[in-house]
């Protein structure tokens, strides 16, 4: 499945949008990312713990939203975008979402 930040994929052509699709996790923090989170704050530098967590997080929403494009027979979803929100105390949600669309059947296409 080709994916996109942006509203066309160079070399291709979109002929229908199917509609827009997403994918979500929720995370909670754990106890020892949050020790090691509080003594960066103290000294600096990256928080390697949280850095893992958004990134298993990115990659869990980004496969839901293609699982999901899958399923409504997409070919690419395009003008993908990534948002975080805080649901409760500690958890926070990733969600990946975009449009899924159906690319023109073109045989000199890079993916023939």
């Amino acid at each position: 499945m080709i994916t996109s930040t942006t509203e066309t994929i160079p070399g291709l052509q979109i002929s229908s949008h199917l509609g827009v699709v997403c994918g979500n996790t929720v995370r909670a923090k754990h106890v020892g990312r949050d020790l090691m989170a509080g003594l960066k704050t103290i000294i600096g530098g990256e928080v390697s713990g949280y850095t893992e967590m958004l990134q298993e997080s990115r990659n869990q929403a980004t496969d839901r939203m293609v699982a999901q494009g899958k399923a409504m027979g997409a070919d690419a979803i395009v003008n993908v975008r990534f948002t975080t929100s805080q649901v409760a105390q500690g958890m926070s949600e990733m969600l990946a979402y975009g449009s899924a669309v159906k690319l023109a059947q073109n045989t000199s296409s890079p993916l023939s």
